[in-house]
C-alpha cells in the first residue's frame, strides 16, 4: 500500500511539473515566438532545471506540440474532442437548435485557447519545418469533429431537410474557424460573447428551419 501511495505521489509531481513547463512554454512562445525561445528560458520560467525539460519532452518540437495539444483540449488528459463530455452532450441534444447552441459554446472555449496561437503555429512551422512531422498527414482533425457534429444534426427536429451532411459540415467548419474567430475578436474587437451570439445565429439561419412566424 505504501508503495502505491509513493507511486501516486510521484505521478502527481510529474503531472504538476509537466503542466508548469507547458504553461511556461506557452507564455514564452506567445510573447517572443517559437524560434526566439530557448528551453533554458522555459526552464527558468517554470522553475525547473533545463535537464528536466529535456527529460520530460526530449526537444523543443515535442514541447511545442504539447503546448498546441493542451491548448486545444484545455487540459493534458489524453481524450479527443469527440470523446469529451461537452461534445457528446451537444450531439445528444434533442433538437438541431439545441445542438448548435451547445456546439458553438463548446467550440468557443476551444477557439479562445487556440486562436491566439494559430499565427504562432504557422511561424513555428516556417522556422522549423520538422515541426509538421509531429502531426501525421490525414484528414483535418477540426473538420472531422465538425463532420461528426453535422451527422448528429441531420434528421433532428428543426434541421433543414434540404441541407446535406456535407454542406452542414462545411458550414460548421467555415463559420467556427479560428481564422474567422480572430477576425471578429482580435481584429475587430468583438467580445467572445458577441462572437458566440453571431456564430449561433449565423449557423441557425443556414442549418435550421425558421420558426413559424419568421420571414
Amino acid at each position: 500500500m505504501e508503495n502505491v501511495k509513493r507511486a501516486d505521489k510521484r505521478a502527481e509531481r510529474s503531472r504538476r511539473t509537466r503542466a508548469k513547463i507547458v504553461d511556461a512554454a506557452r507564455e514564452l512562445f506567445l510573447a517572443q515566438g517559437y524560434g526566439a525561445t530557448s528551453l533554458q528560458e522555459v526552464a527558468d520560467r517554470a522553475g525547473v532545471a533545463v535537464q528536466t525539460v529535456y527529460f520530460v519532452f526530449g526537444n523543443k518540437r515535442a514541447l511545442f506540440k504539447d503546448v498546441v495539444d493542451t491548448s486545444i483540449a484545455g487540459d493534458a488528459e489524453p481524450v479527443g474532442t469527440m470523446d469529451r463530455e461537452w461534445f457528446r452532450d451537444a450531439c445528444a441534444a434533442p433538437t438541431a437548435a439545441g445542438q448548435l447552441r451547445a456546439h458553438v459554446r463548446g467550440t468557443r472555449r476551444i477557439l479562445g485557447r487556440v486562436a491566439p496561437i494559430m499565427p504562432l503555429i504557422a511561424a513555428a512551422a516556417a522556422t522549423d519545418p520538422q515541426i509538421a512531422a509531429h502531426w501525421p498527414d490525414g484528414p483535418d482533425p477540426r473538420y472531422t469533429v465538425h463532420r461528426a457534429a453535422a451527422e448528429a444534426l441531420a434528421g433532428k427536429p428543426g434541421f433543414r431537410s434540404e441541407v446535406s451532411v456535407e454542406t452542414a459540415a462545411d458550414v460548421l467548419y467555415g463559420v467556427l474557424s479560428p481564422q474567422l474567430y480572430l477576425v471578429f475578436v482580435q481584429d475587430r474587437g468583438w467580445s467572445p460573447d458577441a462572437w458566440e451570439d453571431w456564430a449561433r445565429a449565423t449557423l441557425a439561419a443556414q442549418l435550421c428551419e425558421r420558426a413559424e412566424g419568421e420571414r
